[in-house]
């Protein structure tokens, strides 16, 4: 089984509030990237959630997905990574996305997984930049309960094999950080930030 893995557990200090809950078309910003990671062909989801879990979890319809407390979320994203492949260790391999990313494809966490050819890690890239969703096979989640800090997965990445897919026809995938960002992506623009964190 592929697992599914969405991280939201950051106290969105650039953002000012609770962007989780931020509304974007009429849901909440963290609502988008659940409908589209359970509309992709993965078994169990998990969400990571930390700072405003209660609040977060009254607040939005997970489709499914499993809402999880990171007790150690504020130690960064690896902290929160950690936590979910813990929830997710009887799968094959898992496909991380972010809470943030709202407009990620299901069609990118497809491709994605149809890349599977036995490196480590597949992950996509926008403009040849790596982001999200990324697909980590089960070797690698024994090392990444060690991994610290906010770079998630990205520093043991450089060490290992990993396949780059490239999505950039499929779009989404900007994460938003601050209200800025968020009112381009409302504006049917793309958002100045980075493609991933």
């Amino acid at each position: 089984m592929i697992g599914g893995l969405v991280l939201a557990a950051g106290a969105a200090t650039r953002f000012g509030a609770p962007k989780q809950l931020a509304d974007l078309d009429g849901m909440p910003l963290l609502e988008h990237s659940l409908r589209a990671i359970t509309a992709s062909p993965v078994g169990r989801v998990v969400v990571v959630l930390g700072s405003g879990a209660e609040e977060i979890t009254a607040g939005v319809d997970f489709h499914g997905a499993d809402p999880r407390v990171c007790s150690r979320w504020e130690e960064g994203q690896s902290a929160s990574l950690a936590c979910g492949l813990a929830e997710l260790a009887d799968c094959e391999a898992v496909v991380v996305t972010l809470g943030d990313q709202p407009r990620i494809s299901p069609d990118s966490i497809r491709r994605v997984v149809a890349a599977r050819n036995g490196s480590a890690a597949v992950r996509a890239t926008y403009g040849g930049t790596p982001g999200h969703p990324v697909l980590l096979e089960r070797e690698l989640f024994g090392p990444l309960r060690n991994v610290s800090g906010d770079k998630g997965a990205r520093n043991l990445l450089l060490s290992v094999q990993v396949l780059d897919v490239p999505c950039d026809d499929l779009g989404g995938g900007e994460d938003v950080d601050t209200p800025a960002e968020l009112d381009a992506l409302r504006a049917g623009g793309p958002v100045t930030g980075a493609a991933s964190k």
